[in-house]
């Protein structure tokens, strides 16, 4: 298939990455899965048991109330916690493979909807939000626009710095969240390449 360079040319490009047919439940599945990886997983609570206090009988069995011995108990304020949280792993684990057709998923739908722009190249000369501002401009991006490009610059990286919802991303460093969260993507013809080599 070919895709539309905003130069005026075209590029050929691969049906099985960028003609693939959507799979909600697949990129579901990795979307979740990598955002679960990136969880802490450090929270800790204090059983019974854990809580520092005596576990002494508080006041005698009869007429007192609630007949209960520690006031460690998950009843007492300043107990324990009944089913305590402690801490954990997340992660879940996703074959390269469905990862990789996650991703050729979401470009595939990103392209019939028409929400990939292929540019030649794409840089700014120095570091400087407004002229990257005026690059996206010109090329009549929405709000939350993705660049992808195949070695991003450091003046690239500091001039959307500013921008909270213009994100700047290598092929590396592409990921099924960046690329779901997007209202467009603007990726060079390299890039295009590069991703093909990737999800071959």
């Amino acid at each position: 298939m070919e895709l539309a360079i905003n130069n005026g040319k075209t590029l050929s490009v691969s049906d099985a990455v960028f003609g693939r047919e959507f799979s909600q439940d697949l990129v579901h599945q990795v979307v979740v899965a990598y955002r679960n990886a990136g969880r802490a997983g450090t929270k800790a609570q204090k059983t019974r048991s854990e809580v520092s206090g005596t576990t002494k009988k508080s006041k005698k069995q009869k007429g007192g109330g609630a007949r209960h011995g520690a006031l460690t108990a998950p009843i007492f304020v300043g107990g324990g916690v009944t089913f305590a949280a402690k801490p954990r792993s997340f992660a879940q684990k996703v074959n390269r493979k469905m990862y990789r057709a996650a991703i050729s998923a979401i470009l595939s739908e990103l392209n019939r909807q028409g929400r990939i722009t292929v540019v030649e190249n794409f840089d700014v000369d120095a570091p400087k939000t407004s002229g990257l501002v005026s690059k996206l401009k010109d090329l009549n991006v929405g709000q939350r626009p993705l660049i992808v490009t195949e070695e991003a610059s450091e003046s690239l990286y500091l001039s959307a710095r500013n921008l909270p919802y213009v994100e700047v991303r290598d092929v590396q460093g592409l990921d099924p969240v960046a690329l779901v969260g997007a209202d467009s993507v603007v990726i060079t013809s390299q890039a295009v390449k590069k991703i093909e080599e990737w999800l071959a």
